[in-house]
């Protein structure tokens, strides 16, 4: 399910994680591609570019990749430099541990970076910008998970990982080896992970050659800071004059942690050690919640407390302040219990408390954002019908135009000089590269170039739009996705794509494993339509799922696949297939006992098969509360109602179930259950679950295991020249 936005923050993270028990140095690969096919082995060869930092005077940019091997089953981040024009390019690593987070510091002479000591703990070094005289400037004895340096560079932010709870050899010290937990309140287990550590953030003093005096902003305070899973040091930020430090937190534990979205903005003072929050008043506690209402209609919502002309009850993250000082800006939803809330872009004016919302001409999400230089305007990213497009608005006048155009995702934004930005940029045909974006005429300059051999030796498939019209008068974007040298005389197999979140856009996205080139390179069509409930269309259609996961969301899909088979005629209307995991997962199971015999097979990763099941099994029970109403015994009738395992009377149709073990979000007993019930009925099917994987699966082999069963239960049941393929 969404975890506040996209799983593409998480993918990124995935991708820098580190392996500090890589053996080999695992670097750029060019293997042979035969018959110029993508395959998944050439997916898992390609390097993952991710973060980026920018020298002060514009001409160096520092930046990390990671590549896979399939033979060692683990990654390798490494560290690049190269010049402002995409020439000279350098590797940094030379160590076979992962290096990460490179960020450019003493004026530009020098990179910061975190790397493994002796012990192999990840501490803060530095090093020239071509790699050489390598110094540790850190020396914490548990290690450090990210850092960000002041604007006077006398000051650093580390990020660690304490100890959370108390564990059972602490409540019986002479059961030193007992491996049960005793458990006395919720959110005891998180994502993928059992809660028994949870980040804090510390400031240290900096004197140019080691970090000191390390000391904790929250001591003493049971809070995530930054905030799991997926939160980094982008929820933190000193101010210009590197005198404060606002921060995120979501202050809560236990059933208030799991049941509340509620994440402030607060600012601590470093010289006094005093934190203030600036989204509530003074004084302000939370009104009684029922753990088992959505928080849809209670007072935490309805009487929501004003600050500064605003209301602040959801999530409040990630803090910028403007170079002048005189702003604070971050992202904001409204409302208590709600993730996937609309993402406003709000500032905070410091000297007069007033807060006023930007880009409210935008009806979508804020994705991420970053300061001009001159503090007059605010740059961000964010979807719309399909594409997501880095936007500017004027801070004074508080409106917002489109920069960049074109069949793409600019997935990140940040300062590039006076007149420039560096992006990354994705599409479905293309992995993530570094651009330069002209901030003036939105025009973009590829800066890196990593897959270069993959784009040069494989021929790509073509991704269009599609509108069509649907059941109640409304206009539904698809996109179609066709085989490399498609040929439109032909008829080809196809694939309904059903997208997760569940309210995450079916945008120009690229993933390494759900990827839609790889889908056509096995000669699929794909029909991937931005059914109800997604952003990118206006606030009214994102929030159309709530409460109504049977309804238009499904109604959009047949309408989508029913467009293609009936008007597409290179689609072939006996050979379709249904393929998509979360809440794809829990419409491909849904689909299954209403599609009516309009589909040859279906596969369901990590989906919700029984939605009462669910609603008690899942960690984060905001998502539970408001998407399914409360608890099914207050009487909500209508989404259990709409529970899949209601409908298995009606399966027909052979059945992939796909679930990781590790995965606390949708647990492994969903997908057991609906393999067992088609098992049970007769239904040809198939159950791969992974022991070792989350939400996603993240190990090169495992990896390659799921593509290969993906497109042998496909080819075995969808393409008749291969009947009942082994």
């Amino acid at each position: 399910m969404n975890n506040l936005k996209t799983l593409i923050l998480a993918s990124l993270i995935a991708m820098n994680a580190i392996d500090a028990g890589a053996q080999t140095f695992i670097g750029r690969q060019t293997p042979k591609i035969d018959n110029r096919t993508l395959t998944p082995e050439a997916l898992w060869a390609m390097g993952r570019v991710g973060g980026a930092s920018v020298s002060p005077d514009t001409k160096k940019i520092t930046y990390n990749v990671s590549y896979y091997s399939v033979a060692e089953n683990k990654s390798h981040t490494v560290i690049y430099v190269l010049n402002s024009d995409g020439t000279g390019e350098q590797c940094l690593t030379t160590a076979n541990t992962s290096e990460i987070a490179p960020k450019f510091i003493d004026g530009g002479k020098r990179i910061a970076f975190l790397g493994a000591d002796k012990e192999g703990n990840m501490q803060v070094f530095s090093m020239l910008p071509d790699g050489s005289d390598r110094k540790q400037l850190s020396n914490e004895p548990d290690g450090v998970d990210d850092f960000t340096f002041s604007p006077d560079e006398k000051k650093v932010i580390l990020v660690k990982t304490i100890k959370y709870g108390k564990r059972t050899s602490d409540l019986y010290p002479d059961l030193q080896k007992a491996s049960g937990r005793v458990i006395t309140d919720l959110m005891h287990r998180h994502w993928d992970e059992w809660v028994e550590t949870i980040p804090h953030s510390y400031v240290a003093d900096f004197d140019g050659t080691a970090i000191t005096g390390t000391k904790d902003i929250l001591e003493g305070e049971p809070y995530e800071c930054p905030m799991k899973p997926f939160g980094g040091v982008e929820q933190l930020t000193f101010s210009p004059d590197s005198k404060e430090i606002a921060y995120t937190c979501r202050k809560l534990e236990g059933k208030d942690y799991a049941c509340s979205t509620d994440a402030d903005i607060y600012i601590y003072n470093i010289e006094t050690g005093k934190t203030r929050n600036i989204c509530k008043p003074e004084g302000y506690k939370r009104p009684a919640i029922d753990y088992t209402e959505s928080l849809q209609n209670q007072k935490v919502n309805t009487e929501a407390p004003v600050v500064g002309g605003m209301t602040f009850a959801g999530y409040d993250i990630n803090p910028q302040y403007s170079p002048d000082g005189k702003y604070i800006a971050w992202q904001s939803m409204e409302r208590d219990g709600y993730e996937s809330d609309q993402n406003r872009l709000v500032i905070m004016d410091i000297k007069t408390g007033v807060c006023r919302q930007l880009a409210s001409d935008f009806d979508s999400n804020v994705d991420s954002y970053c300061w001009s230089a001159d503090s007059k305007t605010i740059y961000f990213n964010g979807v719309w019908h399909g594409e997501t497009h880095i936007h500017a608005v004027n801070v004074a006048k508080g409106t917002s135009v489109q920069l960049t155009e074109g069949q793409y995702d600019y997935t990140s934004v940040q300062n590039f000089g006076k007149d420039a930005l560096l992006c990354s940029r994705q599409s479905m045909c293309e992995a993530p590269e570094l651009y330069i974006v002209s901030a003036k005429k939105g025009t973009a300059n590829q800066l890196t170039n990593e897959n270069k051999y993959f784009k040069e030796n494989i021929d790509w498939g073509t991704v269009e739009p599609r509108w069509t019209k649907t059941v109640d008068g409304k206009d539904l974007l698809s996109w179609i996705i066709l085989p490399p040298n498609f040929d439109k005389t032909k008829k080809y197999p196809t694939l309904l794509f059903c997208e997760g979140g569940p309210q995450s856009p079916v945008s120009q996205f690229w993933s390494f494993r759900w990827n839609m080139m790889i889908m056509a390179a096995n000669g699929y069509v794909v029909v991937a339509p931005n059914r109800r409930g997604l952003p990118g269309f206006g606030k009214e259609w994102n929030e159309e799922i709530s409460l109504n996961y049977g309804g238009h969301c499904m109604d959009d899909y047949f309408t989508s696949i029913d467009d293609a088979a009936e008007n597409l005629p290179y689609v072939d209307k006996d050979r379709l297939g249904c393929v998509g995991a979360s809440f794809g997962g829990y419409s491909v199971y849904w689909l299954a006992g209403h599609h009516n015999k309009r589909f040859k097979a279906f596969i369901a990763h990590d989906g919700i098969f029984n939605i009462e099941q669910q609603y008690l099994e899942t960690e984060e029970m905001w998502f539970a509360n408001w998407d399914m109403g409360g608890a099914y015994w207050n009487g909500h009738p209508k989404t259990f109602e709409n529970s899949p395992h209601r409908f298995i009377d009606k399966w027909d149709t052979p059945i992939l179930c796909i679930q990781g073990e590790k995965d606390y979000r949708i647990v492994t007993s969903q997908a057991m259950s609906a393999f067992n019930a088609a098992q049970l009925r007769g239904i040809p099917s198939e159950f791969l679950c992974f022991p070792d994987e989350n939400h996603w699966v993240l190990k090169p082999q495992n990896g390659i295991l799921w593509q290969r069963r993906f497109f042998n239960w496909l080819d075995r049941y969808v393409k008749p020249e291969h009947p009942q393929l082994k």
